[in-house]
């Protein structure tokens, strides 16, 4: 039983709790550099995504579904500055989450107010 207990437990810690990998404050290997810069690079492209869809908003005030659309955006970004420095896998679990809702905002909200534009 205790090894069930066990198992159940490691289990839990690998799908929920588990850190990946994490940022070393010394002796950064030119993977970790690599890595760490590359997700800070990409939450600024989120956000600069996340500015675009508010803009938008707030100059046609089609639905609030682009608020939504333009935080669902903000909180990857956070997302992706919180990877650069360690990768955990619940960290993993809310970027998967958050990029279906970004794909499901975007469906609706281009679909419904902006069907001739491509990017965002």
């Amino acid at each position: 039983m205790h090894e069930e207990q066990s198992t159940v437990s490691d289990l839990i810690d690998i799908i929920f709790l588990h850190t990946w990998w994490r940022y070393p404050t010394s002796h950064a290997t030119w993977f970790d550099t690599v890595y760490h810069w590359f997700n800070i690079l990409e939450g600024c492209a989120w956000f600069v995504f996340t500015f675009l869809t508010l803009r938008r908003f707030l100059k046609n005030r089609n639905s609030s579904l682009e608020l939504w659309y333009s935080f669902a955006f903000f909180t990857f970004a956070l997302s992706d500055f919180c990877e650069a420095y360690m990768q955990t896998s619940w960290l993993i679990w809310f970027k998967l989450v958050n990029l279906i809702v970004l794909f499901l905002l975007r469906r609706t909200v281009m679909s419904r107010y902006y069907s001739n534009a491509k990017l965002f």
